[in-house]
C-alpha cells in the first residue's frame, strides 16, 4: 500500500471525483480543494508528497497558487494542470517553479506514470541528501575523535 499525500485544486468538481478515484486505487491519500483558498487552508494543516494544481480557479491563477504553495510546501511536487494550454503558461508555470505540465483531459495512465515517476525522484534525491548528511556526520566525528 502506498503512503503518499496528494493534494488535488480544481474547480471542476467531477474532474476532482475522477481524479480523486484514479489516485486512491493506486493507493495514494488523497485530499481535493475546488479553490485556491481551500488549497493554503489545507496546506496548513496536512503535509503533501505532491499536489495537481488547476491553472484556472475560480478564485485565483493556478501560478499564483503556485507561489504561495511553494512557500507553504516546498517539498512538494507540484504539477500543473491545463485545459488550455499555451506555450507561455507552460514555460511561466515551469519557471515558476512547477515540476511538470500536464493537459486536459488527462489521460489516466499517463498521469499514474507522471506521478510515479515525480515521487521515486523526489523519494531518491531525499535518500542521497540523507545519505550524505550521514556520511558527513561520520566524517566529522572520527575528526572529532582523532583531535580528542
Amino acid at each position: 500500500m502506498n503512503n503518499k499525500n496528494i493534494l488535488v485544486i480544481d474547480n471542476d468538481i467531477d474532474l476532482l471525483k475522477v481524479l480523486r478515484e484514479i489516485l486512491t486505487s493506486e493507493g495514494y491519500s488523497v485530499d481535493t480543494a475546488e479553490s485556491g483558498r481551500q488549497a493554503v487552508e489545507r496546506s496548513k494543516t496536512s503535509v503533501y508528497d505532491l499536489a495537481l494544481i488547476d491553472i484556472m480557479l475560480s478564485d485565483t491563477e493556478g501560478i499564483e497558487l503556485l507561489d504561495i504553495l511553494r512557500e507553504d510546501m516546498p517539498n512538494t511536487i507540484k504539477i500543473m494542470m491545463t485545459g488550455h494550454p499555451t506555450v507561455n503558461n507552460a514555460i511561466e508555470a515551469l519557471n515558476r517553479g512547477a515540476d511538470a505540465f500536464i493537459t486536459k483531459p488527462i489521460d489516466p495512465e499517463g498521469l499514474l506514470e507522471l506521478v510515479k515517476d515525480k515521487l521515486k525522484k523526489r523519494e531518491q534525491a531525499e535518500n542521497l541528501c540523507q545519505d550524505k548528511v550521514s556520511e558527513w556526520l561520520e566524517d566529522r566525528m572520527r575528526r572529532l575523535e582523532l583531535v580528542t
